[in-house]
């Protein structure tokens, strides 16, 4: 028989074990009497039974003169009343929470769990703890709380964990998931070793490669090769793009195209060229056109496409390339972003624009830039490219996770972003964030509430006022920009922090290459010494009813995820849109126009069936003809089924304005307003 004595209320609480069994439950004070320390107020629940029924003392002393005794801990009152009947004793190291509840669980340093001030209990109680502090949180999903229990078994600290579900109570370093370490900078060349025009290495600004652009150079980049580049935010991916197109054009092998996904990432590029190159060479932008006539929506720059250098973006080039025009000898292309190929909605034009430039430049240097592929092996191959993969980042990048209510949110971005504000880096920067949210009005909520020294920033807002935001981050009197995760591959802010207010894209998740592209922004090695990635997820929170992830879920996911292959899948109005578009660039040609379409890195569905028996082109021979609504069809973006609704309205509605009405809205406006007085023939 063995006996646990633990202090409990004033009294003791007192356990009968046989053979690891409970065999009965009391409570006894101890009192200080004229014959020393003796036992009082017995009460025993023996084994079986639900009630306590008050005991003569003596069988309390007659079970402990026959059992092994041990206390819970060390205790000079009970310890003078076992002396006083030379009852001998020792010491059991057990949980305290499991003997409230009649449960003997021995702990030690390597299975305990620190708890409040010190005390040690175990892990299962400590477990018990979490889930009553996330019960107020509502839903949480299962990848949540096994990731608590995960850090209850790396910290062994109750409160540590708790600072994941507390942030207004915690430190950030509390909430740390993982760490990614700086890799040691390592030898490489002067621009002076390369063979590099001398004009271009004097207007550069550049001395030493950074080790990604040793790579790219050791693979061939300055000879013409084709690369897919794979390397980390700051890591010198533009200047490799630098390199090869102003060599190409300087030595007489024709203009360079950079082409990015977005206006403001190729404004951006736009001036930067210039104040480099602007003195050795002409700068173009090709970006599409505002159809509403205000200062701030007029042409930014030159935007002469035959410039020796060209900045645009995907649309603005490939609208060119659309409408027939003509290109002028192209030297390189460089593919910015190019993980875009995975895009839901844009994915397919940018897959169709590379293969129609191969086409139309089939000796140009292609270079594709990105800093989060998927097995960037088999993309590489698709693009017929040698893959340049540099893993390390130019700065340690720690990422964080909190778990907290909605309502938490806002103060809680405040707090870190004043925390980051008031760093100083080693070069002599002040730490500032980017905030990604999951739309523009949010964007302003968030930036209104945080107040002074934060602003919005979006594609909602005119060039001008991104403009403004861009200089006054650059200038260092922002302390965050509240941007959308649509812009996550946008601007070059040079972010310390990055904070993830939500982990969705209007109404759909972040994929885990969205996320770790978005996440890469953090820390920039000339401004920053360290980055970091902190992701705000609220338990049970979703952004539409049809998802069954939470966004605590889905934090996980993306922090935890592999990247998956760019493989993508055009469906038929992708392939549509694609087909005539190749068509128009071969001029017809069937031949030419299979190795176009054979070209992409997708696959297409077959379309010429459809797009014949609806009359939109006629195959004639070893050509596919093109019709005036196909040729439409091809220059304004359009798949086939659109058209074809397009072309249906236009026979039933008068009024275009309804026309736009039905196709933004998706029904039939004429369904719920009175007939229109005139209609159109077909």
């Amino acid at each position: 028989m063995m006996v646990i004595v633990h202090p409990y209320k004033g009294d003791y609480k007192i356990i009968f074990l046989d053979e690891k069994k409970i065999r009965g439950v009391g409570f006894a004070g101890i009192s200080n009497s004229s014959r020393g320390m003796r036992p009082s107020q017995y009460r025993l629940r023996r084994a079986g039974k639900k009630e306590f029924r008050n005991t003569p003392t003596k069988e309390l002393l007659m079970a402990l003169r026959k059992a092994e005794v041990r206390l819970t801990g060390p205790d000079a009152t009970f310890e003078s009343f076992l002396d006083d009947f030379q009852i001998p004793h020792s010491y059991a190291k057990l949980c305290r929470m499991c003997l409230l509840e009649d449960r003997i669980t021995p702990i030690n340093r390597k299975t305990s769990v620190r708890y409040g001030t010190g005390e040690q209990i175990c892990f299962g109680c400590a477990k018990r703890e979490l889930r009553r502090e996330m019960a107020h949180m509502g839903r949480v999903g299962t990848r949540a709380l096994g990731h608590l229990d995960e850090l209850l078994r790396n910290f062994r600290d109750v409160d540590k964990v708790l600072a994941s579900i507390q942030p207004e109570q915690s430190r950030i370093s509390e909430t740390l998931f993982d760490r990614q370490a700086a890799h040691p900078v390592s030898q490489t060349q002067s621009l002076v070793e390369l063979p590099l025009p001398r004009s271009f290495v004097e207007a550069c600004g550049v001395d030493k490669l950074m080790p990604a652009q040793q790579m790219a150079v050791d693979a061939g980049l300055l000879f013409g090769k084709d690369q897919l580049i794979v390397s980390a935010t700051a890591s010198g991916k533009t200047f490799i793009g630098e390199m090869a197109g102003m060599k190409n054009y300087l030595e007489g092998r024709g203009q360079a195209l950079f082409l990015v996904p977005l206006v403001a990432l190729a404004v951006q590029k736009y001036q930067r060229f210039s104040e480099s190159y602007g003195e050795i060479v002409d700068v173009g932008i090709l970006i599409g056109k505002s159809r509403i006539n205000i200062p701030e929506n007029r042409p930014i720059g030159d935007r002469n496409v035959r410039s020796p250098l060209v900045v645009g973006t995907y649309e603005g080039v490939d609208h060119m390339i659309r409408s027939g025009k003509k290109l002028s000898r192209v030297g390189t292309v460089i593919i910015d972003e190019v993980q875009m190929l995975e895009d839901e909605d844009r994915g397919h034009r940018l897959d169709g624009l590379v293969a129609r430039l191969k086409y139309l430049a089939p000796k140009a240097q292609f270079l594709y830039l990105s800093a989060t592929i998927g097995v960037p092996n088999l993309l590489a191959k698709k693009l017929g490219a040698v893959l340049v993969r540099y893993d390390e980042r130019p700065v340690a990048l720690e990422r964080y996770l909190m778990f907290l209510e909605h309502k938490q949110k806002i103060p809680t971005i405040k707090r870190l972003c004043e925390e980051e504000f008031g760093h100083v880096s080693s070069k002599g920067f002040h730490g500032q964030t980017i905030v990604f949210t999951n739309s523009r009005a949010r964007c302003h909520v968030i930036a209104d509430a945080l107040g002074r020294g934060y602003a919005a920033y979006h594609a909602g807002l005119t060039s001008q006022e991104r403009r403004d935001v861009e200089n006054r981050f650059l200038k260092g009197k922002l302390k965050a920009v509240i941007t959308t995760a649509a812009l996550g591959a946008g601007v070059d802010f040079p972010a310390s922090q990055v904070i993830f207010d939500s982990l969705a894209m209007g109404i759909s998740w972040l994929s885990v290459q969205e996320f770790n592209q978005m996440a890469g922004r953090a820390g920039r090695p000339d401004y920053h010494d360290l980055g970091k990635v902190v992701a705000l997820a609220e338990p049970g929170g979703t952004y539409t009813r049809s998802s069954s992830a939470t966004e605590e879920e889905v934090a996980l996911r993306v922090l935890k995820g592999e990247m998956e292959e760019v493989a993508p899948e055009h469906d038929i109005e992708q392939s549509s849109e694609e087909y005539v578009a190749n068509a128009v660039v071969c001029g017809g040609d069937k031949q030419a126009l299979e190795k176009i379409c054979k070209t992409m890195v997708g696959t297409m569905e077959p379309v010429l069936p459809l797009l014949t028996s609806h009359g939109l082109v006629r195959e004639t021979g070893t050509t596919i003809e093109l019709t005036p609504v196909s040729r439409v069809m091809a220059e304004h973006f359009i798949g086939v089924q659109r058209l074809l609704l397009i072309l249906d309205l236009i026979g039933t509605l008068a009024d275009p304005v309804e026309i736009v009405a039905e196709l933004e809205c998706g029904e039939r406006v004429r369904d719920l307003a009175p007939p229109p007085k005139k209609r159109r023939k077909k």
